[in-house]
């Protein structure tokens, strides 16, 4: 089947089969790999995407069923070199260990903070409750997302 997406602002259009996963389609066919494979099962959270204006697991998303969508990936955030304030918080609070997590954790917190711009520790936790770390307690991806409320609320003023 023809599907035809955008990613992080530049078109594609590709012949898939019709099972592919669209997780699969990004880092296989577009070799866009920062989006990563965790569980296949929508557990981790790794995979995590945004799909037209809302973060998606992309293991639970054929391929084909993207057809016509607006897709941003981890490697769409940094612009003109300057990380997104999301990244810059993981990177200033030490919001990573090994950073398999990093890059779907990342991403619902793009999504937590667009329908929430200054969120309670408690909003913030119960926002990335889909999304499994097995290094860092949470306590400084918390503490990056704070800081990257406080940043972007900077910034809108």
């Amino acid at each position: 089947m023809n599907v035809a997406v955008t990613v992080n602002g530049k078109t594609y259009q590709n012949e898939v089969e019709p099972r592919l996963l669209l997780v699969h389609y990004l880092r296989d066919v577009l070799g866009l790999t920062g989006t990563h494979v965790g569980c296949d099962t929508s557990q981790c959270g790794a995979c995590t995407i945004i799909m037209n204006g809302a973060a998606v697991k992309s293991c639970t998303v054929l391929a084909v069923q993207a057809d016509g969508s607006s897709l941003e990936t981890i490697e769409g955030l940094a612009q003109g070199g300057e990380l997104h304030p999301i990244q810059k918080g993981f990177w200033e609070e030490h919001g990573l260990q090994c950073g398999f997590c990093t890059p779907g954790m990342i991403m619902t917190s793009v999504d937590l903070l667009k329908n929430n711009p200054s969120p309670s520790e408690e909003e913030i936790r119960r926002g990335i409750e889909g999304n499994l770390c097995r290094c860092t307690g949470y306590q400084n991806i918390v503490k990056a997302i704070q800081y990257a409320a406080k940043e972007m609320a900077g910034s809108a003023s």
